[in-house]
């Protein structure tokens, strides 16, 4: 159990590295946290391969315009372990400044499919499900 615990709490440690990355607009390093050949499957697009992701990342937003400071939190993580993989289902919220203050940019699911390489946890699949934004019905 104590074992389990350990691997269940180095993935939720994956799952906020990447917020931390992301929100910090550190795309290679939150690439880094992908297998070689993973994949981040996102509302705007896929990416796959590290150089893929990056790009992916990039692409998202207005070219040229600075992106709004904002913060991912990730909420209701679930995780079933298989030996050296794992399936990870989790909600996310973003929090953005916007002219009028502090808003809820957006918000939705994540499914995730982890894999262990050389004792580090990695995506191997990140699909992101964008169901709470402006202009959804």
């Amino acid at each position: 159990m104590a074992n389990e615990e350990a691997e269940k709490n180095a993935i939720r440690e994956l799952l906020a590295t990447y917020c931390f990355h992301l929100d910090n607009d550190r795309f290679a390093e939150m690439a880094a946290l992908f297998t070689e050949d993973g994949t981040w499957d996102t509302a705007y697009g896929k990416g796959t391969g590290h150089a893929g992701i990056v790009a992916q990342a990039r692409s998202i937003g207005t070219p040229g315009a600075p992106r709004p400071r904002r913060v991912h939190l990730t909420t209701n993580i679930v995780i079933m372990l298989n030996g050296d993989t794992a399936t990870v289902e989790s909600y996310w919220t973003v929090i953005q400044n916007s002219a009028g203050g502090p808003k809820i940019g957006s918000g939705g699911a994540y499914q995730d499919q982890v894999v262990k390489q050389n004792g580090k946890w990695l995506f191997r699949y990140r699909k992101i499900d964008r169901f709470l934004a402006d202009g959804l019905m």
